[in-house]
Order: C-alpha cells, then structure tokens, then sequence
C-alpha cells in the first residue's frame, strides 16, 4: 500500500463512529425469577454484566463481569438480544450484548460473592418487578431477552424497542 493510500486508509478508519459495547447475562431462578444485582454507583438495577474491554469479545466481557461481580465461573448461552443504543447526553452510542445464563441452581446462588465495592446486593425479579427495577430502557431490553429466550429467537433492539 503506497503512503497516499495509507492516509486515506487511516483518515477513513479515523472517521468510523466508535461504539461503547457491553455484555450481560440472564440469569433465572427455579421460579424463572431473573438475577438483577444492585450497583452502589447507580439508583437502579441491573443484570449482572458491562463494559467490553479493548480486545475482548462481548462474550468473553460477559463471562469476566459475572466472575468480577457474583464470583461465578459461567459459560452462558446463546446470544438472545443485540440492542443499539443511541447517544445520549454524556453516552456514545452503544451496542449491548444479552447472553442466556440459564438457571442457577440453589447451590450456585449460594457460592455466589457480591464485591460491596461496586454492588449492594442481587435479587431475583418476576418479569413484572423488573419493569420497576430497571430504568426503562434496560427494562425493555430485558423483558425483550426473556421473550426470545422463550422463542428461541434472537432479538435486534433499538433504543430497546424491538426492531427484528
């Protein structure tokens, strides 16, 4: 590749929106409960999961957030939900990846260690709870999970909304 070449590479790789992406995992009880766990930086829930890292996979972003946050060692399942999130105030757009955790036995939960650092605490949800326990844009993605997880689909969001 010549240096003319090489710059218009470089100026058109610079010009590429650049993304915030994060993993989470659905996680359920025997009584299809869902696993939310309760930041000290934030008012409201969420599932356990986060940021990907430079060079990580959202996968394997997934995989490392429950160690960090629960303790759980954890192969989650399928992709059940790809959600864009549009900027915001002092938020890039983003792409949020939710993985299905499948069910927690009662002795998994009873391994499970909260850093009180970053979070207070979990509960398991009913579908209905979650609606109030996450802020309304994680609600819909969650509530969009469980229904592909019952479908065996996989759901394309917007903003939280369902697209495909």
């Amino acid at each position: 590749m010549s240096a003319t070449n090489t710059t218009v590479y470089s100026d058109y790789t610079a010009s590429l929106a650049r993304k915030r992406v994060a993993a989470g995992v659905l996680f359920f009880d025997d009584d299809e409960r869902v696993l939310l766990v309760e930041p000290t930086y934030k008012v409201s829930f969420e599932i356990p999961g986060g940021s990907v890292e430079a060079g990580e996979s959202p996968y394997q972003a997934a995989v490392r957030e429950v160690y960090e946050e629960l303790a759980l060692v954890t192969s989650p399942g399928r992709l059940l939900v790809i959600d864009w999130v549009p900027p915001a105030d002092r938020r890039t757009e983003g792409l949020m990846f939710v993985y299905d955790g499948g069910l927690l036995t009662p002795d998994q939960v009873a391994t499970m260690v909260v850093p009180l650092v970053e979070l207070r605490g979990y509960v398991f949800a009913t579908a209905e709870e979650v609606g109030r326990l996450l802020s309304p844009l994680l609600a819909r993605r969650v509530h969009a999970a469980i229904a592909a997880r019952t479908t065996g689909t996989v759901a394309y969001l917007e903003d939280g909304h369902v697209i495909v």
